[in-house]
C-alpha cells in the first residue's frame, strides 16, 4: 500500500467522512444544551477551529445562523462550498483560534473534539478563552470537548474507527507516541487508510498535543476569569448524567458560561 506523509488536514473530504459520520450524538448534545443551558433563545453559533464545517451545515440546515474560523485554508474552501452549495452564506474563515474577532456577538459557540489542544502553550490557550469570551453575549456558553490527562489508572493511547460513504471507506488510526509531562506535549500520530473501487493508500501524519490534567485545565479557566464551569460531560454526551471531574476523568465536555 503507497504511504504518503502528509497533513491529515490537507484532506477535508477524508477527514469529513471520518469525523462527520458521527455528527449526531454531538448535534442532539448540543441542541440539547442550548435548551437546558441558554437564559435566550440560540440562534448564532460560532465554531472556532471548525475544520470542514461538518456540524456547521447541520446547525444551518436547522435555521441557526452559523459562522467559524480555522487555519487550514482547505478545511475552510471545503466548509464554505458546502454551506453554499446549501443555499446558505459562505461564513467560515481563514484565521487563528486564539487571535481573532467577529463584528457581531454569538449566542453560543463550540469545540468539540480535542481542537484546543492544538495551542501549544498557556499563553495562546489564555487567548483563545479571551477570544471565546468577546466574541459572545453577555450569558453565551462554550461548549469545549478535550480529552484531559488522568493523573491516575490507564489512560486510552490508541483509538481506530472506520467510516464508508459510497464506494469510498477510510479507517482512522489515532495513537500516542508518549507524553513529556515537563513540557506539556504529547506527541499524537494519525494516519487514514483510504479505499477506492481502483486504490487504496494510506496517509500517516504526527502533530503535537498539549496536555491538561483536570487540574491544570480547571485552573486556566480560574486564571482567565471569561467563564464559569456550569456543568461537565463525558463523550457519552447523556445531557441527564452529568459527570464529576477526578484523577481519572478523560473524555470531557466542560459548559462554560461567559461572566
Amino acid at each position: 500500500m503507497e504511504i504518503i506523509e502528509g497533513h491529515i488536514y490537507d484532506y477535508p473530504r477524508y477527514y469529513d467522512l471520518v469525523y462527520g459520520s458521527d455528527w449526531k450524538a454531538e448535534f442532539d448534545f448540543l441542541t440539547g444544551c442550548f435548551a437546558k443551558y441558554s437564559k435566550k433563545p440560540v440562534q448564532r453559533l460560532f465554531e472556532p477551529a471548525c475544520g470542514t464545517g461538518r456540524l456547521l451545515i447541520k446547525f444551518a440546515q436547522k435555521g441557526y445562523e452559523v459562522a467559524g474560523n480555522d487555519l487550514n485554508e482547505k478545511a475552510i474552501k471545503f466548509c464554505n462550498e458546502r454551506l453554499v452549495r446549501h443555499g446558505y452564506p459562505a461564513s467560515a474563515f481563514v484565521g487563528d483560534m486564539a487571535d481573532y474577532k467577529v463584528k457581531q456577538k454569538y449566542d453560543a459557540a463550540f469545540n468539540m473534539i480535542n481542537s484546543f489542544r492544538h495551542l501549544p502553550t498557556e499563553k495562546t490557550a489564555e487567548a483563545h478563552f479571551h477570544c471565546v469570551a468577546d466574541s459572545l453575549k453577555k450569558g453565551g456558553i462554550y461548549y469545549i470537548g478535550l480529552h484531559l490527562t488522568p493523573t491516575k489508572g490507564e489512560s486510552t493511547d490508541h483509538e481506530e474507527w472506520l467510516a464508508r460513504r459510497g464506494n469510498l471507506t477510510v479507517i482512522s488510526s489515532l495513537w500516542s507516541d508518549g507524553i513529556d509531562f515537563k513540557t506539556r506535549e504529547e506527541k499524537i500520530g494519525m494516519s487514514y487508510q483510504v479505499y477506492t473501487p481502483l486504490k487504496g493508500f494510506r496517509i500517516v501524519d504526527d502533530m503535537i498535543y498539549r496536555t491538561y490534567t483536570a487540574e491544570q485545565f480547571l485552573k486556566l479557566i480560574k486564571k482567565t476569569d471569561c467563564f464559569e464551569i456550569e456543568e461537565t460531560y463525558d463523550f457519552c454526551y447523556e445531557l441527564d448524567n452529568p459527570i464529576e471531574i477526578d484523577s481519572q476523568t478523560e473524555d470531557t465536555v466542560f459548559v462554560l458560561r461567559k461572566k
